[in-house]
């Protein structure tokens, strides 16, 4: 066994980073399920819960998910009743998501998820968090230069 394989798995940076998102949201999936939301529906109700409304093209790059992919968690946050989608009146071409008074009703729900999740994370140093932070918004934006290309 050649330790130096580059097709070896241990070799691999994705692999870690595939293997930790996986296990980090099935620790929030306990406090989601009991408000009734997936991951992703949840990160995007974070960014409406700071913005309030928010074309979907902006939310998209903030989440860097496609529209493939964003169009129908939409229209299932809109069921539920914790958004609407309208056009903009600036520009009719615009689509925008704007937080319901459900939705907001729904941050109050979700508040202690936060504080639970770095509860299982205690033995992970803040230092270490903030450093991982820090690298992986790094590489989050390499990765964002090299679509550019």
């Amino acid at each position: 066994m050649d330790k130096n394989d580059p097709l070896r798995l241990d070799n691999q940076l994705c692999f870690p980073l595939y293997a930790c998102s996986r296990e980090i949201v099935k620790l929030y999936r306990p406090w989601l399920d009991d408000i009734g939301i997936t991951y992703t529906q949840y990160i995007t109700m974070m960014v409406l819960w700071e913005e309030e409304k928010v074309s979907v093209k902006i939310l998209g790059q903030r989440l860097h998910l496609d529209s493939g992919t964003l169009t129908p968690l939409l229209k299932k946050l809109e069921a539920k009743g914790y958004l609407r989608r309208q056009r903009s009146d600036e520009d009719e071409r615009v689509v925008l998501a704007c937080l319901t008074d459900e939705g907001r009703a729904l941050k109050e729900r979700a508040k202690h998820i936060p504080c639970e999740m770095a509860e299982c994370l205690q033995s992970f140093s803040k230092e270490d968090a903030k450093e991982l932070y820090r690298l992986l918004y790094k590489l989050i934006g390499i990765m964002d230069e090299l679509e550019k290309k």
